[in-house]
């Protein structure tokens, strides 16, 4: 199976048409698509719609999670429901299953990586903080814990490990991701994680267990690899 990935679309009013082509190529290149979050610029229902056009151009399954521009309006339940119309599976729902390849997938969240992680310590807004992080890891090791597949493909949007925000501002590292997503990844032994969110980080990093995890901003592959921005890894 040929699995493609790409994420943070940010399709607003603007953008109309320009995703046509990318998600042309990719449905002759790939048996299925990953969008790793911030899909629109707002999380307005008038992007999601104008996205959903968009799809149209796409003849391979779609399964996708959201981003934090994504709930940037507070109507993500609007934005969900528009493109799941639109044939979106989502996978911080629901796992997903073709043939032997499980899919999974949270959103996921931020609090810094390794040693300098935020801790639940101090004033209740901080613990909020790193309780988020936690219920996006507890998420995503759920969904692992459903499928019953040989092989298990991870879709998130802020990254499980550092070495993918590379070349970002060091103190934008923290905002970028959190390694309590590693632990559910590396005990399911997953095949492939995808993330996007750093716009300026680096394609590829790996997990304690040597799991690759690759950067599919779309920003990010449009200015390494302009030739082709998403990425394509076979199982």
């Amino acid at each position: 199976m040929r699995i493609a990935a790409t994420g943070d679309l940010h399709i607003h009013e603007s953008t109309l048409g320009t995703c046509r082509a990318l998600l042309r190529e990719i449905s002759g290149r790939a048996d299925v698509l990953l969008l790793c979050g911030d899909l629109t610029e707002r999380g307005l229902p008038s992007q999601a719609e104008l996205l959903a056009e968009e799809l149209g151009a796409c003849s391979i399954p779609v399964l996708a999670v959201l981003g934090n521009h994504d709930h940037e309006s507070g109507k993500a339940a609007e934005v969900r429901a528009i493109l799941a119309h639109a044939g979106v599976h989502w996978l911080d729902e629901q796992p997903y299953e073709i043939g032997p390849v499980g899919f999974a997938g949270a959103k996921g969240f931020a609090g810094g990586f390794g040693e300098y992680q935020l801790q639940p310590w101090g004033e209740h807004v901080t613990k909020r903080f790193v309780y988020e992080a936690i219920e996006e890891a507890l998420r995503l090791e759920e969904a692992l814990a459903r499928l019953r597949t040989t092989h298990k493909v991870v879709t998130l949007h802020y990254a499980p490990v550092r070495q993918t925000v590379e070349g970002e501002p060091p103190e934008l590292i923290p905002f970028l991701g959190t390694s309590r997503l590693v632990e559910p990844i590396d005990r399911f032994s997953a095949a492939v994680v995808f993330h996007g969110h750093a716009h300026y980080g680096s394609p590829r990093g790996e997990t304690v267990r040597g799991i690759p995890v690759y950067n599919v901003a779309l920003p990010l592959l449009q200015r390494v690899q302009p030739e082709q921005p998403f990425v394509v890894v076979e199982i």
